[in-house]
């Protein structure tokens, strides 16, 4: 009996040992696979390019189908695209087109001068709250009334000065939108307003005794390492009507690429904080309404997505909350998408007139490159 007893409990000791041994061989398997996933997340999120951009041999080597990114290129060569930059992870997923031609950015602009605000916000030397009044900052006849002079920095990042003043680089699609002189105070009203975006060019340049195009080579492209641009692609817009001019650049996609990694990782590159984490988050935040221009909303010269408007911030593609954009006429985008670590560029050649891609070209050309992912 004693034999038996002892048996079973011999027995039972073994099973136990057995349960252990199994438990922790899955604890091991769980923690080393759980280590793997975060080495991966982590090894991407430290990818950048150096001198060039590193190109990955295959689609399928970032978790894309080869033959389903040929559709997105051969849909995109149906367009009047000029060229496109895919970044996966920090790596090339994929590039067509006239990379390394300069094309004038339109109202990107107006993005990379946000960007460029953000080290100057962070030292002092810009004051969001400060007002016009503050600033010294008035324009030729009509000028400034004493309410419209109440307008602070941070309502013209906000496109809600309440000035609707004659600026340079209006469309026609502008003018017609603009509201009437004096019908909304400051801070009150959103429009999209290129005398708001022309006069921050101003102050930027006037509290940083700083030319924006020196401004944004010694701050931002030599930083990241840009390959093409240089101070002179810049050139001066000018109306009669303003004193602001409108600071247009030119760039290639491949550099478009860059500043728009930049943005994903929140401003660092490759160790070094080139624009305050805080700032890219705090340009990006949805303040104002925006669908009557084609997005969900507006952040600090950045489209924004908003959750729970589906197709909104570009009709035909599903972009959640966290994803923004920088927009300019004809077809021009920097698309900035954390979900799937992702930056898209899409170029037109609009130097040659009647040149376009629609937003919903370009909405379902996003799409095509997602269902390119496999995994």
């Amino acid at each position: 009996m004693f034999n038996v007893i002892h048996s079973q409990k011999i027995k039972s000791s073994n099973i136990f040992k057995k349960k252990v041994i199994q438990i922790k061989s899955r604890v091991l398997v769980l923690v080393i696979c759980s280590f793997f996933i975060v080495s991966v997340t982590l090894s991407a999120q430290e990818r950048y390019p150096g001198e060039t951009w590193n190109q990955v041999e295959k689609p399928e080597d970032l978790g894309f189908s080869s033959e389903r990114l040929a559709k997105a290129k051969e849909f995109a060569e149906g367009l009047n695209t000029a060229a496109v930059v895919i970044v996966v992870d920090g790596i090339l997923l994929d590039q067509w087109g006239e990379v390394t031609t300069k094309y004038i950015v339109h109202s990107i602009r107006k993005s990379f001068l946000s960007a460029l605000y953000g080290n100057y916000v962070r030292n002092g030397t810009i004051v969001l709250d400060a007002t016009l009044e503050d600033l010294g900052i008035d324009d030729k006849e009509p000028s400034l009334t004493e309410l419209e002079k109440t307008a602070t920095v941070r309502d013209l990042l906000k496109a809600r000065s309440g000035i609707y003043h004659d600026a340079a680089a209006e469309s026609p699609g502008m003018k017609a939108l603009k509201p009437k002189r004096h019908s909304h105070k400051p801070g009150t009203f959103w429009y999209y307003n290129n005398w708001d975006f022309n006069t921050l060019g101003t102050i930027f340049e006037q509290q940083t005794k700083k030319d924006i195009y020196e401004a944004f080579k010694e701050d931002i492209a030599n930083p990241i390492q840009m390959e093409d641009y240089r101070p002179e692609d810049g050139m001066r817009g000018k109306v009669p009507e303003s004193i602001h001019s409108a600071y247009h650049f030119r760039m290639t996609a491949r550099d478009m690429a860059r500043f728009g990694l930049l943005m994903l990782r929140k401003g660092k590159w490759d160790g070094t904080q080139v624009i305050p984490e805080g700032w890219v988050e705090e340009s990006t935040q949805p303040y104002s309404d925006a669908r009557l221009y084609g997005s969900d909303a507006y952040g600090y010269m950045w489209w924004v997505a908003e959750d729970g408007r589906r197709y909104k911030h570009m009709p035909g593609v599903n972009l959640n909350q966290g994803t923004y954009s920088a927009r300019g006429y004809g077809g021009h985008y920097i698309f900035v998408i954390p979900d799937h670590d992702m930056v898209v560029v899409h170029r037109v050649n609009t130097y040659i007139q009647g040149n376009f891609v629609s937003g919903r070209d370009v909405g379902t050309l996003l799409q095509l490159i997602f269902e390119a992912k496999t995994n």
